[in-house]
């Protein structure tokens, strides 16, 4: 049987990661209606090894309950905690969980290390964040977006600020889903060409523009994310080049009526977005959230065979 890794949402087609959404709405609906027992069947006796290379509060978190909820066990290891630290082989270190779990989950940095993890691993591997994408965010935000407004298939989304890997995620999906993505970015922090190029070959309607009030005009969504990530130690700049990127109540004012915004959190109210828009009534951040805990479920059921 062929691995299911979930590594990017590119790697998917449509017709996968709609199931994984529609499971997604499917387990949350059972869970708020009290089916329990049901959804403690889906992993039970199974194990879900979780590596951390950076901190996480939401990764962390909503992905060991999802894996509990499921009826299976989880194992939360650091970097410092494993022989990586000290000079182990990406590869022998999947060989080795491979052993002894079922599945994997790898928030780090460089996106390479995940990819050498998923070569190695005979065991499916999910990408809880890399520097390139962080595609279970994205897939919480859309589930979150068709809860509020519909199906997303044709609807306008904005993305204000930098193009970072959670920007990269929705061009994924704008390809996938035929969203009609519009990325508000400085020429400095602009997504990667050779994502752009594939999200177009691909069907993605992306326009790309400095310009964030043509970005946001009639959106139905407006998404920012923060402007200095762990690690990046051109935290000034960063700040000054985004400024003129703040989500405002006046830029707020741009999108379509009833329009949603959406932050894939931590924020930092005062930089990329205003404190009157994330907890005003636009807001839905803590919708999107509570949908890392059952997307992630879903991509679970999904990567062990457990939903199709």
């Amino acid at each position: 049987m062929q691995l299911r890794h979930f590594l990017d949402i590119c790697d998917l087609d449509t017709a996968s990661l709609r199931r994984i959404l529609d499971n997604a709405a499917q387990l949350k609906a059972a869970l708020r209606d009290g089916q329990r027992t049901a959804q403690s069947q889906i992993a039970a006796g199974l194990a879900l090894t979780m590596i951390f290379e950076k901190p996480s509060t939401r990764t962390r978190v909503s992905f060991d309950l999802a894996m509990r909820q499921l009826g299976g066990e989880t194992l939360t290891l650091s970097h410092d905690e494993l022989q990586l630290g000290r000079g182990e082989t990406i590869a022998d270190t999947a060989r080795v969980l491979s052993r002894y779990a079922d599945v994997m989950m790898l928030r780090t940095g460089d996106h390479d290390h995940l990819s050498e993890l998923a070569r190695h691993a005979t065991i499916p591997v999910i990408n809880g964040l890399t520097d390139r994408s962080h595609p279970c965010q994205v897939m919480a935000d859309i589930l979150t977006f068709e809860e509020h407004l519909g199906s997303i298939s044709g609807r306008k989304v904005a993305w204000v600020g930098d193009g970072n890997n959670v920007a990269r995620s929705w061009m994924h999906a704008a390809a996938r889903f035929g969203i009609k993505l519009r990325l508000a970015t400085p020429a400095a922090y602009a997504p990667d060409r050779q994502t752009l190029d594939w999200a177009r070959a691909n069907g993605g309607a992306i326009l790309l523009s400095e310009d964030p009030a043509e970005a946001v005009e009639g959106a139905d969504c407006v998404l920012t994310d923060t402007w200095v990530s762990m690690g990046d130690a051109d935290a000034e700049s960063r700040r000054k080049s985004l400024a003129p990127y703040q989500v405002t109540d006046a830029l707020m004012a741009r999108a379509a009526p009833g329009a949603i915004f959406m932050h894939c959190l931590p924020a930092h109210r005062g930089e990329e977005v205003t404190g009157e828009v994330i907890d005003g009534p636009r807001s839905v951040v803590w919708d999107e959230a509570e949908n890392r805990l059952h997307v992630q479920k879903a991509i679970l059921a999904w990567c062990l065979y457990r939903a199709d």
